[in-house]
């Protein structure tokens, strides 16, 4: 690949252009790894010790905690959200929004149910039966984060989930706004879902409370949802204790574009991730100079008047890019290595270049796809690995919510038949017991026989 086109630096918020492809792959690794900061150490030890007094002190020490990061004085009964609340919420939110929350929960959950785990059972030769059996968890625990925006959105993707899995008791925790408040759409979207049980608590304490139980919050089994680096550090440490879904940092997305897409909307599309928050990182991988150059041009444009300008322009300067490659088979394979969370292909043929993407949380495809509709109404989940995390890990589902279990039964004629390679392995590995428990139901049986 050539040298670079362009060296812009004269407005912090303008995007890079680059054309090497080490360069390019040097920032790509970049930006993955931009929550691995040294403040991090410094912030789990901060979390640990939430953490810990959370789970000497119980309720005591959420509320503390509530009112030191969140400035909220709270009660202990504050923490619950009344059912008087729930009720007024619904007066709170406008019509077209409680019917988009309605048509929301409608996809979501359609596309949900497809995914539900079936139990299965094999039956083999001398009544050998083999399966797997799937089962909710007892209690799930759902983070909504609240400070810059309420997420009725985020209510629905972990909530419903867990409704079609069947969990017995689902619990919500959410920050307190102003004046203790929740902010309704979040309500109204929980209720929606089929969540009744919400708490007005943030942060680490929020973790450890549903981690460890409190007088007042249940201990749960599983906890999902997207926060903060100090909701990240405590669901990193309390796993063990309980499960989560994932370890999710900053949103982030990556569009695939060529000659056929349109530099106004690659332009919105990047910056819908941008404005989510100051690390958002939003790229841009194209085959074509000139798309690079519009959607550069456009990116400018349409921050002038951005309402969250001030914080998108952070974002777009620390974590934007445009890489110019020289095929959409060089994007796919730096795209596989960056594995994003969100993955837009703006192509002529978004299908076929699907058969060269292996890594990515969520693929959008075609240039009537922006990646804001699996965000609040496609179905699939938008809470989705981060920070590379996709070459491995999946998006949120009603799996999260559920465990298996092994089934299998043996017969005595076929346990007879296995019974010399199971003691031959249990003697290789100094377990005289374990060949005990095969040869001594072996002779059991012989002397049943007439």
């Amino acid at each position: 690949m050539g040298n670079s086109l362009f060296t812009i630096r004269h407005f912090d918020s303008m995007l890079r252009i680059i054309t090497q492809q080490a360069e390019a792959q040097a920032e790509l690794r970049r930006i993955c790894d931009r929550t691995h900061d040294d403040q991090v150490v410094h912030k789990e030890a901060t979390v640990r010790e939430v953490l810990q007094t959370v789970k000497r002190q119980g309720d005591r020490a959420v509320l503390h905690y509530t009112a030191e990061f969140d400035q909220q004085t709270l009660r202990a009964e504050d923490l619950r959200v009344s059912g008087s609340e729930l009720d007024a919420a619904y007066q709170q939110v406008s019509k077209d929004l409680l019917n988009a929350i309605q048509l929301a929960c409608q996809k979501i959950e359609a596309f949900h149910r497809q995914r539900v785990p079936k139990s299965w059972v094999q039956f083999g030769e001398d009544d050998v039966v083999l399966g797997k059996r799937y089962t909710p968890v007892d209690r799930a625990g759902l983070y909504i984060p609240g400070g810059r925006a309420a997420y009725p959105s985020t209510v629905l993707m972990n909530a419903i989930p867990a409704k079609v899995a069947k969990v017995p008791r689902i619990v919500m925790v959410t920050p307190p706004g102003p004046e203790k408040t929740v902010n309704p759409a979040v309500l109204v979207a929980a209720q929606e879902a089929g969540v009744e049980e919400i708490y007005r608590v943030g942060g680490a304490q929020a973790i450890a409370a549903l981690a460890y139980g409190t007088e007042t919050i249940p201990k749960v089994d599983v906890i999902t949802g997207p926060g903060n680096i100090y909701v990240t550090l405590a669901k990193k440490l309390v796993f063990g204790t309980v499960g989560i879904d994932s370890l999710a940092g900053p949103s982030e997305v990556l569009i695939i574009a060529d000659a056929s897409a349109n530099p106004t909307h690659v332009a919105a599309d990047l910056l819908a991730q941008a404005e989510h928050d100051p690390m958002a990182a939003a790229i841009l991988l194209t085959n074509d100079s000139v798309i690079a150059r519009k959607v550069l041009a456009e990116v400018e444009q349409q921050l002038v008047d951005h309402p969250r300008r001030t914080l998108t322009e952070k974002s777009i300067a620390h974590y934007g890019l445009i890489v110019v490659v020289d095929s959409l088979a060089t994007a796919a394979e730096l795209s596989n290595e960056f594995a994003p969370e969100h993955l837009e292909l703006e192509v002529a043929d978004p299908w076929g270049l699907l058969e060269k993407i292996r890594h990515a949380g969520a693929i959008f495809l075609g240039c009537s796809t922006p990646e804001a509709i699996g965000d609040y109404l496609a179905g699939p989940n938008h809470t989705l690995p981060t920070s590379g995390s996709a070459r491995y890990a999946s998006a949120l589902g009603v799996e999260t919510f559920m465990k298996h279990s092994s089934l299998i039964h043996y017969s005595p004629t076929a346990l007879s038949k296995v019974a010399g390679a199971i003691d031959i392995l249990a003697q290789a590995e100094g377990l005289p017991s374990h060949a005990d428990s095969v040869r001594l139901r072996n002779q059991s049986n012989l002397n049943l026989e007439p």
